[in-house]
């Protein structure tokens, strides 16, 4: 795909530290630094009530329609703690600005079972005329006392199984970007974007 123009992806957010983790792990992909320029609009979208597959593909369709002339893609997260039962689920941010990190621990600091489940779904759109697609990313791990920099939400309570004993705020962000909810959708993406670059210079 030597020489093929470069289309225009719009990420919709208003948090930086998800727009440079979302470049930094787009970045990996180097197939796709020649199809996609990626930009940043940060539409503040509702915080919607439903499910995570029903969240994301209400922003990502409300994204499209605010930007019609261009490919959007938005991100939606959500933390499920097994005891209680998926909660806070796509509620996370409603639940860390109210709890802080501490207060999402004592949730669940006397339950035997401290497993969980981040999930990364990212929605994309080329128009508000076409179909919406999900990609959706999974890192299952363990809730404990937070632990490492601040920098980014909730990463200093999650120990992702397959890292190396540390949670996500202590990780070094390479590996992170390795192994995260969020490289893991962005791969599915990845796949995707190039096969959507054909069909859209066709």
């Amino acid at each position: 795909m030597k020489g093929a123009k470069s289309i225009a992806l719009t990420f919709v957010t208003g948090n930086p530290n998800k727009l440079l983790e979302f470049q930094q792990i787009f970045k990996i992909h180097s197939n796709l630094q020649s199809l996609y320029t990626v930009t940043n609009s940060p539409i503040d979208l509702d915080e919607l009530q439903g499910d995570s597959d029903f969240v994301a593909l209400r922003k990502v369709q409300l994204a499209s329609s605010l930007l019609p002339n261009t490919p959007v893609i938005i991100e939606d997260v959500s933390l499920n703690f097994t005891a209680l039962n998926g909660l806070p689920g796509p509620y996370i941010k409603t639940f860390l600005s109210k709890l802080g990190r501490e207060g999402l621990y004592s949730l669940i600091e006397h339950q035997k079972d401290k497993s969980a489940v981040a999930q990364c779904i990212y929605a994309y759109q080329r128009s508000p005329r076409d179909e919406a697609r999900l990609f959706i990313g999974e890192c299952r791990g363990q809730i404990v006392r937070p632990r490492g920099g601040t920098k980014f939400g909730w990463d200093p309570i999650f120990m992702p199984d397959d890292g190396n004993g540390e949670t996500f705020g202590e990780m070094d962000p390479e590996l992170k970007n390795k192994i995260s909810h969020r490289a893991k959708a962005l791969k599915q993406v990845a796949d995707f974007l190039v096969e959507e670059h054909i069909r859209i210079r066709l």
